[in-house]
């Protein structure tokens, strides 16, 4: 397990850098080609680096034993750089979002050929159009506190939350929903946001998914007793 923990670390290291490349250039719709010291901004790129390589670390140690951990590497990546776009400029781009969704889906394919988890691969394309369709519906229902990126989004999620399990799935959309109320809410009562304003919905979504990728066990052996 220490290589592996090892390994990721190193890689998540990499990965920050190049993270830092995406958050700069995506919402700009500017190639990812031809690297300068203008995409680089210090205490970004060392937050990013700390989260990443703390993500990377944690799902290392998780998951050290499956095929599954390079699928839920690459989500944590993605995760954290569409957490990011999203708090900066209320987006989250349709070029990172699809690229995401494929490379999750072949990864987990890869995954279920390596651990012979084919019922855990369908599961996870059935919670992807689940959760799809459920935050859709909420889209339909109120378009500004769902917006169609979110729901995009939540097909990705659905899949890498559907491979653990369905109460996996029920429990990271409500982690997402509940860190987004509270969050919300505290904004409010400290007056830096009113309660007609835009909050982006996107980081908290992936906050939910994360935790459950990190600690769904246990938060779940819990709740049941």
């Amino acid at each position: 397990m220490t290589a592996v923990v090892a390994a990721c670390a190193v890689a998540g290291v990499l990965a920050a850098l190049g993270l830092e490349v995406v958050v700069e250039r995506v919402p700009q719709r500017e190639p990812l080609t031809g690297w300068s010291r203008r995409d680089l901004r210090p205490l970004r790129a060392a937050l990013l680096a700390g989260v990443t390589v703390a993500l990377f670390v944690g799902l290392a140690v998780r998951y050290h034993d499956s095929w599954v951990l390079p699928a839920f590497l690459a989500i944590a990546a993605g995760l954290v750089a569409l957490s990011v776009i999203d708090l900066e400029h209320f987006l989250l781009p349709n070029r990172i979002v699809y690229p995401l969704a494929v490379a999750t889906i072949v990864l987990l394919a890869l995954a279920a050929a390596g651990d012979d988890a084919w019922t855990a691969f369908g599961r996870a394309l059935l919670g992807g159009v689940v959760a799809m369709v459920a935050l859709g519906l909420l889209h339909l229902v109120s378009p500004r506190s769902m917006g169609f990126g979110d729901v995009k989004l939540a097909f990705v999620l659905g899949l890498v939350l559907g491979w653990l399990g369905w109460s996996e799935l029920v429990l990271g959309l409500f982690c997402g929903f509940l860190a987004g109320a509270v969050v919300g809410l505290a904004l409010i009562v400290l007056r830096h946001r009113g309660r007609k304003d835009h909050l982006p919905f996107g980081p908290f979504l992936a906050f939910g998914t994360l935790i459950v990728l990190l600690w769904g066990d246990v938060i779940l052996r819990w709740y049941r007793g």
